[in-house]
C-alpha cells in the first residue's frame, strides 16, 4: 500500500501550485486534496473558531478534493479529525511567492498549515516557489504562468525522503523554498530577519479621506548561511523550524530581573486571612 498524504496550500484549491504539488506526490503516495475554498494568504495560522466550517466535497483534473471553507489551518483540521485522515505526512503548498525569513513564516497561511499539522502530531512540509514579480501573487492562482517543472522534482525528492523516514530530530516542520531558476543545489538555512523593507503608502479616496496600502520592495540579499542568501544563488532552502518558540538565552536575564525582594505571596488577596 502507498503512504498517505494530506495537500493543503493557502492560495486556494483552485491554485496551480496546489495540483503542481498533486502532480509530484501522486506516483509515490495516496494524496488526499483538502484546501482552502478562496485564498487565504498571509493568514498565518489564524483559525475559525466564531463560526462554522464547511467542506464540500468537489472534483478538480478528474480528482476527488475538498473544498473548505476557512483558513489552511481549518483545512488541516478538518482532514485530520472531520475526514478521519491518518496521514504519515501534511504537505502544503506549492506555494505561489516565497516563504523567507521570520517575517514571512510568522504570516504565511501555507507556513502555518504545516504547523498547525505538527502542532497535532503530523509530520509536515511546506513548499513555496519564488516569484520575480511580486504582482504575481495576487494575480488569479489558477492560471500562473510560472513553470512548476523544477518545483514538482523538489516537491518528489524531499516527500520522498521523509516518507521513508522521520523529519530530523527537533525539526516540527521543514520550510522548503525553490528558486525561479533553479541552478544550484538543496542547502540546510537559517531563517533571515526580513523579506521586505516595509512601507506604507497613503492614498486618498474620492471623498478626500485617507487609506493606506503596506508595501516596500524585497530586501536585495541576506547573510551566508540564511534562506534569503540561498535562494538569491539559486539554491533550493530547506529550513528546519520548530514549534517551541521559546528563547532560553533570556532565561537568566529574566530570572534575575524578577528574583528581586519583593511581596510574597502567601495567599489570594480575595482569600479570608
Amino acid at each position: 500500500m502507498k503512504p498517505t498524504i494530506l495537500l493543503t496550500n493557502d492560495d486556494g484549491v483552485n491554485s496551480a501550485g496546489l495540483w503542481a504539488a498533486y502532480e509530484a506526490l501522486a506516483p509515490l503516495a495516496d494524496v488526499t486534496v483538502v484546501a482552502p475554498a478562496t485564498q487565504q494568504s498571509a493568514v498565518g495560522r489564524s483559525i475559525s473558531i466564531f463560526e462554522p466550517i464547511r467542506a464540500n466535497e468537489i472534483t478538480m483534473h478528474g480528482v476527488k478534493a475538498y473544498a473548505v471553507g476557512g483558513k489552511p489551518t481549518d483545512s488541516v483540521i478538518i482532514g485530520l479529525y472531520a475526514l478521519s485522515l491518518d496521514p504519515v505526512l501534511v504537505v502544503s503548498g506549492i506555494n505561489i511567492g516565497e516563504n523567507l525569513s521570520y517575517e514571512s513564516i510568522m504570516t504565511s497561511g501555507t507556513v502555518g498549515a504545516a504547523l498547525e499539522a505538527a502542532n497535532q502530531g503530523t509530520p509536515a512540509i511546506a513548499f513555496s516557489l519564488q516569484v520575480e514579480d511580486q504582482g504575481d501573487k495576487f494575480d488569479d492562482p489558477r492560471y500562473h504562468c510560472q513553470s512548476f517543472e523544477d518545483a514538482k522534482t523538489v516537491v518528489r525528492e524531499v516527500c520522498t525522503t521523509f516518507l521513508s523516514r522521520k523529519l530530523p530530530r527537533g525539526a516540527d516542520i521543514i520550510n522548503v523554498n525553490i528558486p525561479s531558476c533553479l541552478t544550484g543545489r538543496y542547502e540546510v538555512t537559517r531563517l533571515s530577519h526580513k523579506l521586505f523593507l516595509t512601507g506604507v503608502e497613503k492614498r486618498l479616496d474620492p471623498r478626500g479621506r485617507p487609506y493606506f496600502w503596506i508595501n516596500g520592495p524585497l530586501v536585495s540579499d541576506d547573510e551566508e548561511g540564511t534562506d534569503v542568501h540561498a535562494i538569491r544563488k539559486g539554491n533550493v532552502s530547506l529550513t528546519p523550524i520548530t514549534l517551541d518558540c521559546t528563547a532560553p538565552v533570556a532565561n537568566e536575564e529574566l530570572q534575575s530581573l524578577f528574583s528581586l525582594p519583593s511581596r510574597e505571596y502567601t495567599r489570594c488577596d480575595n482569600e479570608a486571612p
